[in-house]
């Protein structure tokens, strides 16, 4: 296969694996993967998986990545908070939730950090749809306040809260309260209950 064939073939492909270029030919060899990225055609994101070198990068297209290159997965904790304006500061690597084993990914992309939650709690994210035939999947804000809460069990005082300094004006404009508890009571744990009565009390007073 030469590469300009592989180039019109996915063409719409953010990133695509070795086992989507063998679909379109069972006799390709690896090797061409390594000849391509000395040329400079393609990059390598992690094993496995590649991009071509002109893609523009942005927030969108790594999110994108995150999600493909560890599934299933969708982005949440601290680059969600960002991404929803929840916290002020901007953040190193991509944060995702997973049910795999949790993985960081170090490329020269940038850092890919996955943490694991059980399957039950693999629920509120929606797809977001950042170009035509282009997704990701990212949680709702309620969603990743409470993954980011579950999974910073130490962080469930006033002191703690303003550590995060949380943007108050965009909190209350983004979150919907009865979302927030819906998904609270299905997570059904009480620590995050009683942390999540002590968070909302706090903002109310922010």
């Amino acid at each position: 296969m030469k590469f300009l064939d592989l180039r019109k073939a996915l063409k719409e492909f953010t990133l695509f694996s070795v086992q989507e270029i063998k679909k379109i030919d069972d006799t390709f060899h690896r090797r061409r993967l390594n000849e391509w990225q000395e040329k400079g055609y393609i990059k390598k994101i992690i094993r496995g998986y590649y991009m071509f070198s002109d893609v523009e990068l942005n927030e969108q297209v790594l999110f994108e990545i995150a999600n493909r290159i560890h599934q299933p997965s969708y982005i949440s904790l601290e680059m969600a908070l960002s991404y929803y304006h929840l916290i002020p500061e901007s953040v190193y690597g991509i944060t995702s939730i997973t049910t795999k084993k949790p993985y960081k990914y170090k490329t020269s992309l940038g850092e890919f950090s996955y943490r694991y939650v059980k399957p039950s709690l693999f629920f509120g994210y929606e797809l977001v749809n950042y170009q035509p035939n282009k997704i990701f999947k990212i949680g709702y804000p309620e969603k990743v306040v409470l993954d980011f809460f579950y999974l910073n069990p130490h962080i469930k005082s006033p002191a703690d809260f303003e550590s995060l300094r949380i943007n108050t004006s965009r909190f209350w404009e983004q979150i919907d309260e009865q979302r927030m508890y819906q998904f609270v009571e299905r997570i059904g744990q009480k620590r995050l209950h009683q942390t999540m009565r002590i968070f909302m009390e706090y903002l109310k007073y922010a």
